[in-house]
């Protein structure tokens, strides 16, 4: 397990640097809180402090509002209204009990005790509360006549048909009307003491066989609900929506939003602070997620890109008017520009992070989180299938947002009105389809601003038609196809060990705009003038000192033409501090070993600290040897590379790149394919030519 050096950590934090950088974030944190919170006190003058109203204020037109408290009122009054829906249940199970104890009591009857013993049996199975009546009917079973109790036992089942058939619910036990609904049911003429008794015998059977159902009960109330229209207040143009000093209602804080005001539940300082607070945990967040699975954008640059266009976003939010739709906030352009400087991913989780303060801090609804969520997935999804060379898939991207935005509106929306919806779906549509648009106008004024380039201003560096390539082209045309060949071989290495191609490719294009200066003394360029090598003429020093200079003045071309400091590395690292070894090798021969020092005779550098300029070494010299080879087999081509590699290993010229082992495997393998195709053997179709001319000629 790491030692973690307490001692150390107090040490950066007591740095200078940490001090700085952490004030820098302080004040962005208080930029953020001040622009949002101001939502609150800069655009409520009309709202004091006990949210009544400061002014009078009248409607500037005809104005509609929903009083969702009253409309909600009725409609909890109309679905208590709505009866309970009852269904049936089986009634089998009653009509067996009455014939269970109708044998009972004729067992009972039938059987050899004496009477008190039949009265004792009679007054258990009978349940009835009141004596009086207990007594008379267990007399009136021991002692009827078979006749009429048969007239009894049939009346009963009869009754008990029909009162099962009209319904017994909970609520008749509960109101006792159950001796009631049996006499109702049973037929005008039974005499008094059969009626006494069949109630008595129907009560001990009859249960509720009627249930609520409570999903029918449910969709009745919702439908009684449903069926109550919205209670709408208007206010007449010109008419009076709050005096002054008047509470402000939700229905007027509704009508003061259609008539163009501002209207938020009004926060404290401690909700200023912990909306401070709020943007501190997401700027932490930012910052710690970059750092550690983005750390090549870690750099203040970039964080000044992310901190800008945060700025921007959250600007427009505040002054967003109330009458306007909210997915007119452009978090699409947020995400599709952070896309291009950082990459999708961070990109996407920045805007979640934004996203979630803004609408927190501005109490915007939990459908706009929603929306612009799904619709930053979709812009996220996009933008990684992007194709950098052409520029109209920035816009292909914004359409795509504009229709998912559109989608998921329709899918999540709530029944606010067709007006409604439709002034949100078209600012959904627009805003996706402008985000592109404003995006390809804000990249290159965010790369110019903050000197950051971008696949898409790499794409217009790689045109020919540049002025700088073009100049190389007329004054260096031989090491312009140098640097062009240069160019397919870095490609084509950096996309085999996923580095990046497009820059790789720029990067050789540019790597020798510095022979420009003195183009003639480099041995590429005098083929094309026929002239003598002007390094006859020169001590090897001064021969060391012309061409090691070209990335010196490749620099200053760069600058001149305003190619991005990126670019400008290529130039400066391909050679890193290795040593001009043939001028070297002169200066021996001519001074002594003694007299020499290889210190003399090594570029400025830096070396190489990247992927793509360490591949530009490797592959610089490779073309540049390759073309000395009289035999471009496969295994010569092999042993050359292998011999440049293990060169630049041996001087160290790779040590601070971040390449691997595996890596310069890869590469060695690419370059050697490459230079296979360039140095392809041809048939001589000029003989065959010949041979079929002289045979059609016979």
């Amino acid at each position: 397990m790491k030692k973690i050096d307490i001692n150390k950590k107090i040490e950066d934090i007591k740095s200078p640097k940490f001090l700085i950088n952490f004030a820098l974030i302080f004040c962005f944190a208080l930029l953020i809180t001040g622009i949002l919170v101001s939502k609150y006190f800069f655009f409520q003058t009309i709202v004091g402090s006990d949210n009544t109203s400061k002014v009078m204020i009248t409607a500037p037109k005809d104005i509609e509002v929903i009083d969702s408290f009253k409309t909600e009122k009725r409609r909890r009054e109309v679905a208590q209204k709505v009866k309970l829906v009852y269904s049936t249940a089986d009634d089998v199970y009653i009509k067996n009990n009455l014939n269970e104890i109708i044998e009972e009591i004729e067992n009972i009857r039938l059987d050899k005790i004496d009477e008190q013993a039949k009265v004792k049996e009679l007054d258990v199975i009978l349940d009835i509360s009141d004596n009086s009546v207990k007594n008379y009917v267990i007399s009136y079973f021991i002692n009827a006549s078979e006749d009429q109790l048969n007239k009894v036992y049939a009346q009963s089942d009869k009754t008990l048909t029909q009162v099962l058939n009209e319904g017994i619910t909970e609520k008749d036990f509960e109101e006792n009307t159950l001796a009631k609904i049996i006499r109702r049911n049973m037929e005008p003429n039974t005499p008094n003491n059969q009626s006494k008794v069949i109630v008595a015998l129907l009560e001990q059977v009859i249960v509720p066989n009627m249930i609520v159902d409570e999903e029918a009960t449910a969709l009745a109330r919702k439908n009684a609900r449903e069926s109550v229209a919205p209670i709408k207040v208007k206010f007449a143009k010109g008419s009076v929506i709050v005096n002054a000093g008047e509470p402000i209602t939700q229905v007027k804080k509704e009508a003061l939003s259609k008539a163009g005001y501002n209207i938020l539940r009004r926060i404290n300082y401690f909700g200023v602070l912990g909306i401070f607070c709020l943007v501190g945990i997401g700027i932490f967040s930012v910052i710690s997620y970059i750092k550690l699975f983005e750390p090549k954008y870690f750099d203040k640059r970039h964080l000044l890109i992310v901190a800008t266009l945060c700025v921007l976003i959250s600007i427009l939010a505040v002054l967003l008017p109330s009458t306007w739709s909210v997915f007119i906030l452009p978090f699409p352009f947020f995400t599709i520009t952070l896309s291009v400087f950082l990459n999708p991913r961070s990109s996407f989780f920045i805007t979640v992070t934004l996203l979630t303060i803004i609408i927190l801090s501005l109490q915007f609804s939990a459908l706009a989180m929603s929306v612009f969520i799904l619709s930053a997935i979709i812009s996220t999804i996009g933008m990684t299938t992007i194709r950098y060379s052409r520029r109209f898939d920035l816009i292909r991207v914004g359409l795509y947002s504009s229709l998912m935005m559109s989608l998921i509106i329709l899918c999540v929306y709530y029944d606010l009105g067709f007006g409604r919806l439709l002034q949100d779906i078209t600012a959904g549509v627009l805003n996706g389809f402008f985000s592109g648009i404003f995006a390809l106008g804000m990249i290159p004024i965010l790369e110019g601003t903050f000197k950051v380039i971008t696949t898409f201003g790499l794409a217009e560096l790689g045109d020919y038609n540049q002025p700088l390539l073009k100049k190389l082209h007329e004054v260096a045309p031989g090491t312009f196809e140098h640097s062009l060949r240069v160019s397919n071989l870095a490609e084509s290495a950096a996309e085999a060990i996923g580095a990046d191609p497009i820059l790789a490719r720029v990067g050789a294009l540019y790597h020798d705009v510095g022979k420009i200066v003195r183009p003639l003394f480099f041995v590429e360029n005098q083929t094309y003038s026929g002239i003598e090598n002007p390094h006859e003429k020169l001590t090897p020093r001064s021969s060391k000192m012309v061409i090691t200079s070209h990335t010196k003045d490749g620099i200053a071309l760069a600058k001149e033409y305003h190619i991005p400091e990126i670019i400008q590395d290529f130039m400066t690292q391909h050679h890193g501090d290795s040593l001009a070894s043939y001028f070297y090798n002169q200066a021996v021969a001519q001074e002594g070993a003694e007299n020499v020092k290889e210190e003399q005779f090594r570029y400025t550098g830096p070396k190489p600290n990247t992927k793509e300029t360490a591949i530009l070494m490797i592959a610089d010299a490779v073309e540049s040897a390759s073309r000395t080879l009289k035999d471009h087999s496969q295994e010569e081509l092999d042993a050359l590379i292998n011999k440049i590699i293990k060169d630049r290993l041996d001087d160290n010229q790779l040590s601070e790149s971040p390449l691997t082992l595996k890596d310069i495997k890869v590469i060695a393998a690419t370059l050697s394919r490459v230079l296979r195709s360039v140095f392809h053997k041809r048939i001589k179709y000029q003989e065959s030519i010949e041979e079929i001319q002289n045979k059609e000629n016979q």
